[in-house]
């Protein structure tokens, strides 16, 4: 069977990746300021216009009306947005997501700060294993929930996670090995993904690394991000 696929917002984007498949979750990871939001709300946009229903998840407060305009002139009334503000009020949003698909034609989902508030959420039970082992419970029921929606109605799921560099000990720092990054969840997140891009931005530039994919090999695309969206670089 074909996998339906929709649009990046991106021509760039869809030269390179052929769209978001429709029955996946795909995860942008990366530092703060790597563009995740961007890629983001380019989809929804692309959508929006379209007058397809689109919910979006903001946990971080990124959303903005004057972005959007400069991404798109119209469509922003056919967005749905959910702005929780703790790991529960998150939870919360999944249940208002759900009632919501049965009210509506939704045609993509946006969470944009899938672990910030699980981060925060672990950070305040730390010492309690059982209360650790509960908040890793709650953010695999959430991202089996979008996977679920996923794949059994084909509305495409993008997120949005943080980094974090990992710890090296003393030998491995006097061996020369270099601490990389890794995604907030670990495991959780990497597991349902299907589709996983790093965004990376050094010292201004930027660049879009495929690191899974069920049918595409890793590559990488250099970007910049401009007024009307992100493009390839190099391009005038």
């Amino acid at each position: 069977m074909e996998v339906k696929k929709i649009s990046t917002g991106s021509q760039d984007l869809n030269k390179w990746l052929g769209g978001y498949e429709s029955d996946i979750i795909t995860t942008f990871y990366g530092p703060g300021g790597s563009g995740k939001t961007n890629f983001c709300m380019m989809a929804a946009a692309s959508r929006a216009r379209r007058g397809e229903r689109v919910i979006y998840v903001d946990t971080e407060g990124g959303f903005s009306v004057e972005r959007y305009n400069q991404l798109s002139s119209e469509g922003i009334e056919n967005i749905m947005l959910l702005k929780p503000t703790s790991f529960d009020e998150q939870e919360s949003a999944f249940g208002k997501l759900l009632k919501e698909l049965k009210r509506a034609d939704i045609r993509l989902i946006v969470v944009d700060g899938m672990t910030m508030l699980y981060r925060l959420e672990l950070a305040e039970v730390k010492n309690d294993k059982k209360l650790v082992d509960r908040v890793n419970s709650k953010l695999a029921r959430q991202m089996r929930i979008l996977a679920e929606i996923a794949r059994k109605r084909g509305i495409p799921v993008l997120m949005t996670n943080q980094v974090y560099s990992e710890f090296l000990s003393e030998e491995e720092l006097k061996a020369g090995k270099i601490a990389g990054v890794r995604m907030v969840g670990g495991d959780i997140l990497k597991y349902w993904s299907k589709c996983i891009i790093e965004l990376i931005n050094q010292g201004g530039r930027r660049k879009a690394v495929l690191r899974k994919h069920r049918s595409m090999a890793d590559s990488e695309l250099q970007i910049e991000i401009t007024n009307s969206g992100v493009r390839r670089r190099g391009l005038f």
